[in-house]
């Protein structure tokens, strides 16, 4: 899928801070579109002198005039000139007759985009934002659409200025972020609502505050609807009074809202700012739900965890005691089998995501591995080269499993009453998992393993559970290798999106 980045860097001539600070406006490429009631496109110049479309937002309060995405088209050539005037100048340029795109009749804006750095100065224009209204505009003459537009028009300023977005501004923490249909108010200089769209009064009635919010002083309609509250953020009073560009929350009655803050400046001197809030309520009460689940989920596979080494332990206990031989070895290789799940259940309940580093889990599957060598009388030598990475719980189970039969085999059985090297090395790519497992044991007898039990478990892991392959043959130093390839996309298609090896 294309992205604002990889678009940039192939076909634009933007440089590093340049494509950063596109990001960051990308981000509010939606709130300016929902604010503008029309559609806005991100362009960034090409080496050929062209315009590519590298970001595109709809408004969420209007139809949008364009019913196929643009991005990664180049520039109309019947919008050239007014693009080109835009990132000469510095300045707006709208068309003085209508523009077309296919068979939509539009209203054009261009406004260039500059930005400025941590010392203040400014840089640029170096794209351009063209902003795409319809001819015939129903909410034209609203008065939500007309404060709407005019809070557009000042971010769209701003944006020339190189101004907005504003530095410093996190990718992160915006869930339930506010939008521009959830709720807006305008302030003065003095912090004075100006105008309170309907949701946000809706909203603040909810918290309590019964009387218009317009004409009161926005920062004590707050401080109303927190009072007695003795936890509450140091920054209440500046992001009610947009001095500040910046995200919190409020909590009263039960009920949490969101609230941004954008500081709005005009000719270098601000003149107000805009504060747009949002009811999270619901979406905070499904977080806590999520933290509850994980927790359960955790202290579910630390039972198991327990339960499945007291499983182990019992296996140990009743192998010591027997009388046969066999039996010690089946005994010993359930208590393996047994103990290499729990591994898995163990890493998984330190954790909140249901993935595991495998190779922590591999770690300790070593740890089994030396066990059975102590038993053999056997001096083994592990090495591991490469990562597994981390990988889903479903996935790392039966890994987990088959590479445990793999291992305490060779050293079981290839290395058994002598020293030797058992070599394993991992290889991740973003669709495949290799696994390439050595010993300098005595190799296959007859020169092709066997089908016992212990076979028929790998086989039925890797093959059936994972979508992968597996082979035994002679290597070259004498003892066994077994190599394992693993289709990660097969697994993604079955469960989720692999994360990738850092």
């Amino acid at each position: 899928m294309a992205t604002l980045r990889n678009l940039s860097i192939k076909y634009s001539t933007l440089k590093e801070e340049e494509i950063e600070w596109l990001e960051f406006l990308a981000l509010d490429l939606q709130l300016l579109a929902d604010l503008a009631l029309s559609d806005v496109v991100l362009w960034a110049p090409t080496e050929d002198g062209n315009y590519l479309a590298i970001a595109h937002a709809r408004p969420a309060g209007s139809v949008t005039l364009f019913y196929r995405d643009v991005i990664g088209d180049f520039l109309r050539p019947d919008w050239r000139e007014l693009v080109d005037e835009a990132m000469a100048t510095g300045l707006p340029v709208e068309s003085t007759s209508p523009a077309w795109f296919e068979e939509n009749p539009m209203r054009l804006t261009a406004h260039s985009v500059s930005r400025t750095d941590t010392e203040g100065a400014v840089f640029g224009p170096f794209a351009v934002v063209t902003v795409h209204s319809s001819v015939i505009d129903t909410q034209k003459a609203s008065r939500i659409g007309a404060a709407f537009r005019e809070v557009a028009d000042d971010l769209f300023g701003m944006i020339e200025a190189g101004l907005f977005p504003s530095r410093g501004k996190s990718r992160v923490g915006q869930q339930g972020a506010p939008r521009a249909s959830d709720g807006l108010v305008r302030v003065n200089l003095e912090g004075i609502a100006t105008f309170a769209s309907p949701n946000t009064q809706t909203t603040f009635n909810a918290l309590g505050f019964r009387d218009e919010i317009e004409g009161e002083n926005f920062s004590e309609v707050i401080a109303e609807v927190v009072k007695g509250q003795f936890d509450t953020d140091e920054s209440q009073p500046l992001v009610a009074q947009g001095k500040i560009a910046k995200r919190i929350e409020i909590d009263a009655r039960g009920r949490t809202v969101a609230l941004r803050s954008i500081p709005v400046t005009r000719d270098g001197q601000r003149v107000g700012g805009v504060v747009l809030t949002r009811d999270v309520t619901e979406l905070r009460q499904q977080a806590q739900e999520l933290i509850t689940k994980d927790a359960t989920i955790r202290e579910i596979h630390h039972r198991v965890k327990n339960n499945l080494q007291t499983v182990a332990s019992l296996l140990r206990v009743q192998a010591r005691r027997a009388r046969s031989e066999e039996a010690k070895q089946v005994l010993g290789q359930a208590m393996r089998r047994v103990a290499a799940i729990a591994v898995v259940h163990d890493t998984l309940s330190t954790g909140l995501a249901q993935i595991v580093d495998f190779d922590v889990v591999f770690a300790r599957v070593l740890g089994l591995a030396a066990e059975v060598a102590s038993l053999h009388g056997t001096t083994v030598h592990p090495h591991k080269e490469g990562s597994f990475g981390e990988l889903p719980s479903e996935y790392a189970t039966p890994l987990a499993l088959a590479l445990t039969e793999i291992v305490t085999n060779a050293v079981e059985h290839g290395l058994a009453g002598r020293e030797g090297d058992v070599d394993i090395t991992a290889h991740r790519t973003e669709d495949r998992l290799s696994v390439e497992i050595i010993d300098t044991g005595t190799g296959l007898p007859g020169g092709t393993v066997g089908d016992g039990l212990g076979t028929q478990i790998v086989r039925t892991l890797i093959e059936g559970e994972l979508g992968g392959s597996i082979t035994w043959g002679p290597d070259v130093r004498g003892g066994t290798r077994v190599a394992i390839q693993i289709p990660l996309h097969w697994i993604a298609a079955q469960t989720r999106e692999i994360p990738q090896v850092q």
